[in-house]
């Protein structure tokens, strides 16, 4: 996938009347753009979904699919931790059934089989569009910190390396990424690569109206994310 495959995908979605892209057309987009995710595969069946997970490597985390659906985890469509076949093929079919039951109007694209990402140290790398200056970034602590305590930093975009670092440095939180209470340090060059390369994407993609990274797994050596989430505008 290219710059000029990226824009059919995107093109796509919103010819289609979608204004928000699939987990599996994000993830794929931000590997074009060298950002890393862990491995996946979208299964149509629960004995495909086996096979994905087979294929991966376990534990696997399986997702539900939907352009109808963006809060996954608010319709029983995330379930984590699976360590066999037969809890996927369970997993699977639970999911299905959970999305129906909430949603009976949605559409079903499949299930996301995803290879679990270690725990580790959660970060947010993200992208809201302002309308007087266009897109920005924005980089803070991941998971629910974001939205608990609103530390974050923000820079127009596009940035160069030193913004980047700049940003880590202006979170309260900073110290938790230098490694406290015991906990190692997390590999900021891993983040600052994530930054830069979100920075492009969303530059050369301007119908990307938000963007949301979140969590990315911050480890002593590299950084993934783990759910991605991209808002679109014609």
């Amino acid at each position: 996938m290219g710059v000029e495959e990226v824009q059919a995908v995107i093109k796509k979605a919103l010819a289609e009347g979608r204004h928000s892209l699939l987990e599996p057309e994000a993830k794929a987009i931000c590997l074009e753009y060298g950002i890393p995710t862990p491995s996946f595969r979208v299964a149509t069946s629960s004995s495909n979904a086996a096979a994905a997970a087979a294929e991966l490597g376990y534990p696997v985390v399986l997702k539900i699919v939907s352009p109808d659906v963006v809060h996954k985890s608010d319709v029983g469509g995330v379930m984590a931790g699976l360590s066999s076949s037969d809890a996927v093929e369970s997993a699977y079919l639970r999911i299905v059934e959970n999305v129906r039951a909430h949603r009976p109007d949605a559409r079903l694209i499949g299930v996301l089989v995803q290879r679990m990402a270690p725990e580790s140290t959660e970060v947010i790398v993200g992208s809201v569009k302002d309308a007087q200056f266009g897109p920005t970034i924005l980089f803070g602590l991941g998971g629910i910190f974001v939205e608990v305590l609103k530390d974050v930093a923000f820079r127009i975009a596009p940035i160069e390396e030193r913004d980047a670092r700049d940003m880590m440095r202006e979170i309260k939180g900073y110290e938790v990424l230098t490694g406290c209470r015991g906990s190692p340090p997390v590999d900021q060059d891993a983040i600052v690569s994530i930054i830069l390369s979100a920075s492009s994407l969303v530059t050369e993609n301007p119908q990307i109206e938000q963007m949301d990274l979140n969590p990315t797994m911050a480890y002593e050596r590299g950084a993934m994310v783990v759910d991605a989430r991209m808002l679109l505008s014609p």
